[in-house]
């Protein structure tokens, strides 16, 4: 199966795009989010480098982000680059989890393997991936047993019907508005 990028835009751009003002954009080589402004009426979720693993992390970000978050640059967070040290990675790894438990279940929804993203290559620390991916998948089996955010269950959803039930954009679309609808009614 195909993972083209105007698929994951046009099924996150056709949930969110009218109901949240909010559309995916393919970006450089970092990713950032960005809310409206004057020069931009809408806010934007930009993936990095074309990669649609980066749209899919991108995406989970912003569907834990609350309105208060998604006001702001970068949702108010801090990010320290490649290079920390151990305190700094924990902290780094304690935000991650949730994020990166959506983006296990949106690959797990595409049909693509997972891979965790410890990001300090540079850094002093020592990373454990397996105790990180472990605290991962801890993560997801608690959104599957609890329920995952409405944003994120609408894009998994969506997510689903288009990649494993085969169903058009616009049906996967509709099918992730109808979950939306329903948990915001």
């Amino acid at each position: 199966m195909s993972h083209r990028l105007e698929e994951i835009i046009a099924l996150f751009d056709g949930l969110f795009a009218e109901t949240y003002h909010t559309r995916l954009v393919r970006g450089g080589d970092e990713p950032l989010y960005l809310p409206a402004d004057d020069a931009t009426p809408f806010h934007r979720v930009i993936f990095a480098r074309g990669f649609f693993t980066s749209a899919l992390h991108e995406i989970s970000h912003w569907c834990i982000a609350g309105a208060r978050r998604r006001r702001l640059e970068d949702y108010g967070y801090w990010y320290l680059p490649d290079g920390r040290d151990a305190a700094q990675q924990r902290d780094f790894e304690a935000v991650e989890v949730a994020p990166q438990a959506l983006e296990l279940l949106f690959s797990r929804a595409c049909g693509l393997t997972f891979h965790v993203s410890v990001d300090n290559l540079e850094g002093d620390a020592e990373v454990d991936r397996h105790a990180f991916h472990a605290s991962v998948e801890a993560r997801a089996a608690r959104y599957e047993r609890e329920g995952l955010p409405p944003r994120a269950e609408a894009m998994r959803t969506a997510l689903v019907a288009y990649y494993s039930r085969g169903a058009s954009p616009a049906e996967a679309v509709a099918a992730g508005r109808a979950c939306l609808e329903a948990a915001t009614a």
